[in-house]
């Protein structure tokens, strides 16, 4: 099955992102890393107010703005980020 987000230029997309961040911090691990940089540039905008977990992580990438250079990680095509399907488990 596929993984990721989806489009996260669209509602549905901003909202399994919403989802995802519910009980995380941050898309990888626990500090900033690309990860966060590659899904928050796909982002294009602040989610809106009522994805508020998605909204909270937004504001806070944003803050790394000048050091998102160096933040540790790898940059990977967005679609290896976020939730794994779970039907997908050969």
């Amino acid at each position: 099955g596929a993984m990721g987000f989806g489009d996260l230029k669209s509602p549905a997309g901003l909202q399994v992102l919403n989802d995802y961040l519910a009980d995380k911090s941050y898309i990888e691990g626990y500090v900033p890393s690309q990860a966060d940089v590659a899904v928050f540039e796909a982002v294009s905008s602040p989610p809106p107010a009522d994805l508020c977990h998605a909204l909270r992580w937004y504001n806070h990438i944003k803050s790394y703005e000048k050091e998102k250079a160096s933040l540790p990680g790898v940059k990977k095509a967005l679609g290896k980020y976020g939730p794994a399907d779970v039907e997908d488990t050969t």
